[in-house]
């Protein structure tokens, strides 16, 4: 019979400071799973590992976490949503995942492997952010409403297609007749320094009667 340990504890207070620091990040930008979210996983993920090594061993324990990591692609999962062209909760469900990982390595006893995957996170969240933006232009998805002439429906199709072949993604959204208008709704992709020429095309097309982005 396995009694309660000191190293238990080690365990679990390992567990809550690798899940709070790996959880502080999402909590600064506000994301769905924060600081609270993130330590608990952790946490959680720390005890079944320790549960299952003590019930049954390395064997027993491989297999109750692999349950565990299928169990935390469910959570990872339903922080990921899409609309449109914008995806948004990828970073937190990775970072969910990882949290999950590292908190079974403590829970087996591998302070040094979840210490070094800790430590690797770190780095690519706080590091490597940076680096790609300034190595690559950063892209934002804007809708882009616009109105024109009835009698003038064909237009839609050039100005869309002439959006695509400078490098910006369109998806129709909507498409409303209101009196004699065309209301033209469009999600785009665009990176930021084409904003201005977007602007500029707009306003210089003359059978664009209005807009907005």
């Amino acid at each position: 019979m396995h009694h309660w340990e000191l190293l238990d504890l080690y365990k679990a207070l390992l567990a809550v400071a690798a899940g709070m620091i790996l959880g502080l990040e999402r909590e600064l930008k506000d994301k769905a799973a924060g600081l609270k979210t993130i330590t608990i996983i952790t946490l959680g993920a720390a005890l079944f590992s320790i549960i299952s090594y003590k019930m049954g061993g390395a064997d027993r324990g491989t297999n109750i976490a692999a349950y565990v990591v299928s169990g935390v692609g469910f959570l990872g999962a339903g922080v990921i949503f899409k609309d449109g062209f914008t995806v948004s909760g990828l970073t937190t469900a990775g970072i969910i995942w990882l949290a999950a990982a590292i908190g079974m390595s403590i829970g087996f006893g591998e302070f040094y492997m979840a210490a070094t995957f800790l430590g690797a996170a770190l780095l690519t969240i706080f590091v490597l952010t940076p680096i790609v933006t300034a190595l690559f232009s950063p892209k934002k998805s804007r809708q882009l409403d616009f109105e024109i002439d009835k009698n003038h429906r064909d237009e839609k199709a050039v100005i869309v297609r002439h959006l695509q072949s400078h490098g910006i993604k369109v998806e129709e959204r909507t498409v409303q007749l209101r009196d004699s208008r065309l209301i033209i709704s469009l999600e785009l992709v665009i990176k930021e320094e084409k904003l201005d020429w977007l602007h500029t095309y707009l306003m210089d097309n003359k059978t664009v009667l209005a807009f907005s982005v």
